[in-house]
């Protein structure tokens, strides 16, 4: 499945650097073993993610009620549901 097809509604809110950031962290998540280290997030992130950079996500400032509304109404909830 492709992370950054699911996370392209969040794009209202966020910015593209943002949700590519998100992407490949969400993705080295799904992959990892052992313990969940920034350092292990930017080992399995892949050869374009460094460890600075997964410091500025972190750092970033996300509005999360916005994004779970945003796609809890793009994947979930559908208009023809009761």
């Amino acid at each position: 499945m492709d992370i950054l097809a699911l996370l392209q509604c969040l794009q209202p809110v966020l910015t593209a650097t943002t949700v590519r950031q998100m992407s490949r962290i969400v993705l080295a998540l799904l992959t990892m073993t052992g313990r969940v280290t920034m350092a292990g997030i930017a080992r399995w992130s892949g050869e374009r993610t460094s460890y600075r950079t997964i410091q500025r996500f972190f750092a970033t400032v996300i509005p999360w009620p916005q994004l779970f509304w945003l796609f809890t109404c793009q994947h979930l909830v559908h208009p023809d549901d009761v």
